[in-house]
């Protein structure tokens, strides 16, 4: 899915880029990739794309336990690699990759699309102008009602990365490390909620910062779906429903270069915005930012092609690994954590 829902169409909207192979075991989805790339090579092995010597960028669109594996070899090839999130399972594999893509002076990034919402991107100018003075609290949601488990899912079978801390949480956690930096503590609640689940599929981590928190809430029994974010302040609150607009395009076969409007939020999502006006209520709706993913793939070709500085830094996806490492160590035990 995240191959042909988030990757590819992104990396055909860019000029410069030639997708030049995909690999593919399974029929319905080799149909549907001669289909809507032709000029596309389908191979079934991963070790065709690391030998093949016309191609520089491999993007690693697997399941987590693959992650680390395979961006090893592929460093190891000479490719430059991105992974979608989470980076790794560990935050030692996270290290490794980076200090081995230092030694062969290889690229290695990590697809934290999420940094490219419209609400994200919205917050994020909201912050940068101080709209809401002194921050105080802030929630960051990512919220589902998925009462059955799915079938032949593999982020809901008992593997190392499995589970929605390493799948929501990876976006949350990196979000948050954007906007506020580094916190100094956290606290974790990470549980099944679900009989049947074997693994998470809840998580509440509080990451404490000087002078305010920020609670990160992912779960998959929320049939009345709160705001996504949720921003208090001394001078007023931000409250913003709704999920960025992009995925649910780009799973309905949408591209971004066939749609003008592409990642630009319906009025009826735009986030409300409510200040202290001497004592009385201020209230407006906050026109949203454009979201476009294919920023991230932009800035990967111009990384390679004329050394831009990268948005997403390895470093920045290692710390993630990281503080999803202490969240289950601090749930497990109840314990809040010094970073």
């Amino acid at each position: 899915m995240a191959g042909q829902v988030f990757h590819a169409p992104m990396i055909t909207s860019i000029s410069g880029f030639n997708l030049k192979s995909i690999r593919e075991t399974k029929e319905p989805n080799i149909e549907l990739a001669n289909l809507r790339y032709p000029d596309a090579a389908i191979v079934s092995t991963s070790e065709e794309i690391f030998n093949d010597p016309e191609i520089d960028l491999v993007v690693l669109a697997t399941p987590n336990t693959a992650h680390y594996s395979l961006a090893r070899e592929g460093l190891l090839m000479g490719k430059n690699v991105v992974v979608d999130k989470p980076f790794t399972i560990t935050y030692e594999e996270a290290v490794d990759l980076i200090q081995l893509a230092k030694s062969r002076g290889k690229m290695i990034s990590v697809f934290q699309n999420r940094r490219w919402d419209s609400d994200y991107l919205t917050v994020k100018k909201l912050l940068a102008a101080e709209t809401l003075g002194d921050i105080a609290e802030v929630e960051i949601h990512f919220d589902r009602f998925r009462p059955n488990l799915k079938g032949n899912a593999w982020r809901e079978e008992k593997l190392p990365g499995s589970g929605v801390l390493y799948d929501l949480g990876a976006h949350l956690i990196d979000q948050s490390l954007q906007l506020f930096g580094e916190p100094t503590e956290l606290h974790a609640d990470v549980r099944a909620q679900r009989k049947e689940a074997i693994v998470d599929d809840y998580f509440q981590v509080d990451l404490f910062y000087k002078g305010f928190k920020v609670i990160l809430k992912a779960g998959v029994l929320v049939k009345e779906l709160g705001p996504h974010f949720i921003l208090h302040g001394t001078k007023g609150s931000f409250i913003k429903y709704g999920l960025d607009v992009q995925e649910t395009a780009l799973k309905e076969g949408k591209t971004p270069n066939q749609e003008p409007e592409w990642g630009r939020e319906p009025e009826s999502l735009q986030g409300k915005l409510n200040l202290d006006d001497n004592g009385e209520d201020k209230i407006s709706r906050i026109k949203s930012e454009t979201g476009d993913y294919r920023k991230f793939y932009q800035n990967i070709h111009d990384h390679l092609e004329v050394g831009a500085e990268l948005a997403v830094k390895p470093e920045e996806a290692a710390q993630v690994i990281r503080i999803i490492e202490m969240c289950f160590k601090s749930s497990a035990e109840g314990i809040r954590i010094e970073l």
